[in-house]
């Protein structure tokens, strides 16, 4: 295959891909309008799992890029959030894609893109427990 019609393919791609796309960034800045840092704060408070496994599930809905969650972070410590939320929360908003999962499932493949998106979602969790459990010693 040529370049020329390696460019085209790859051109005919984006373009069937184009509306999902677009689709999901407004849906993401739809949600991250809605759930704002104070908004966050008030939803935790019912004890560390608990608001560990609420954080990952807010995190993987609303996700973002890895530079505003230190911003995101630092928000939500002044609001009293403790740190293994806070932990889950950042670890599944860049890394779980709830949103753009039909876009990562149409690249990449369904099978795939569901296992990485589980498994990154329980992966917060424990790095939530362990930062937790550092943070006491």
């Amino acid at each position: 295959m040529d370049l020329k019609t390696a460019a085209r393919k790859s051109a005919q791609s984006l373009w069937g891909m184009l509306p999902i796309l677009l689709g999901m960034l407004l849906l993401i800045g739809l949600i991250n309008s809605f759930l704002t840092p104070e908004v966050y704060s008030k939803i935790f408070g019912h004890g560390t799992f608990l608001d560990s496994f609420l954080g990952a599930i807010l995190g993987s809905i609303s996700s973002g890029a890895p530079l505003n969650s230190y911003i995101l972070g630092g928000e939500f410590l002044k609001n009293g959030v403790g740190i293994g939320v806070i932990t889950a929360f950042i670890v599944s908003w860049v890394s779980v894609g709830v949103l753009q999962f039909p876009l990562e499932g149409k690249i990449l493949g369904v099978k795939f893109s569901l296992v990485r998106n589980i498994s990154a979602f329980f992966l917060s969790l424990v790095a939530a427990v362990i930062t937790s459990y550092l943070m006491l010693i």
